[in-house]
């Protein structure tokens, strides 16, 4: 009796442990959640997200004379850790460590608080696995959310005493990187 007894245990304890890699590899296959957004700017199903990225740079306008023009970003990208992962500038354009690459094509903008830049879904126009790797290659769409300053300068900052001024405005935002689900 005692052999049943410390079998079913050891049958227990396999249970369990067989149910905890199980729940661990549904987790990690699982991803980063998805954030919570405007419709405007969700991702189609079919898609998950792979990479979040915390970034902190500048928006680079250009004063014509009239009006501030957006020239491009340019920012670094962070983990959860604050190791940069991603450089990210004009296209726009991300890059990772490894060298791969996403160009973005704006697919909608919201404008979630009238301080900041927009939020953006954006689709991969094109992407490049880079010479050390392909972490950015699968990306279908990123997301640009949670985004603080970098709006362009007052309209009257750029007048005709102004042209040719380049203006570098703080933000900081958090990136999605999202691929199909099936890669």
């Amino acid at each position: 009796m005692r052999w049943f007894i410390g079998f079913n245990r050891l049958l227990l304890a396999g249970i369990v442990a067989a149910a905890a890699v199980l729940s661990l590899t549904q987790a990690a296959q699982a991803g980063p959640p998805e954030p919570v957004v405007p419709s405007k700017i969700e991702v189609p199903d079919g898609n998950k997200v792979f990479l979040v990225g915390h970034g902190v740079g500048v928006q680079i306008y250009s004063c014509n004379g009239v009006v501030w023009g957006f020239v491009a970003p340019r920012a670094n990208l962070y983990d959860d850790h604050g190791k940069l992962i991603i450089t990210h500038f004009g296209g726009p354009t991300w890059q990772a460590k490894d060298g791969s690459k996403v160009v973005g094509q704006l697919v909608d903008s919201v404008t979630v608080d009238a301080t900041a830049i927009p939020w953006l879904l954006l689709s991969a126009a094109s992407t490049a696995a880079g010479p050390d790797g392909d972490r950015l290659e699968a990306t279908t769409f990123i997301q640009r959310i949670a985004t603080t300053g970098g709006l362009a300068p007052p309209a009257a900052e750029c007048n005709a005493t102004t042209v040719g001024t380049v203006a570098e405005v703080p933000y900081t935002a958090d990136y999605y990187f999202w691929k199909h689900t099936g890669s």
